[in-house]
């Protein structure tokens, strides 16, 4: 074989090994400038190829620099195998006890992404429900709130 043919199969397999798994997913909410209401939780659902899919779930927070507490309190309401509603709670910590905050960001934004479960099993149109539980009413500085599933068909 030539030389420029093996140079373009080579390539053609790495870019094979960069393509997202078909049960892969993620997805950003916008939180309104007002703050996130307890009152209003996000809903996502998930479009994956298979009916049902077991991975990891990953929670992200982007939240500004104005964000008055160290951490956030998260509840994820899911359909389990058995079709009854299961609630998830989550402390996500977003800063260490200086004020100094965990995640990466530019300015005064910073975004934290934390594994809620390595064996999450979702389903195909069933909705994921996010909702803070922190003590305030309305959460001020929180910027978005996204989920990604990487289904173990990926790994």
């Amino acid at each position: 074989m030539r030389k420029s043919t093996v140079l373009s199969i080579l390539f053609a397999l790495c870019l094979g090994a960069c393509v997202p798994g078909h049960n892969d997913y993620s997805e950003y909410a916008d939180i309104t400038s007002s703050g996130w209401a307890y009152s209003h939780p996000l809903t996502f659902i998930p479009t994956v190829a298979d009916s049902t899919c077991s991975g990891t779930l990953i929670l992200s927070v982007r939240h500004g620099n104005a964000y008055p507490y160290r951490n956030l309190w998260i509840e994820i309401s899911h359909s389990g195998t058995d079709g009854m509603v299961r609630r998830d709670t989550v402390n996500i910590e977003l800063s260490d006890i200086y004020g100094r905050w965990y995640g990466s960001g530019l300015g005064t934004s910073f975004q934290y992404s934390d594994t809620v479960s390595r064996e999450f099993r979702i389903f195909r149109d069933s909705g994921l429900k996010i909702r803070h539980i922190m003590r305030a009413d309305t959460l001020p500085a929180i910027e978005q709130v996204g989920i990604a599933f990487i289904s173990d068909d990926n790994r």
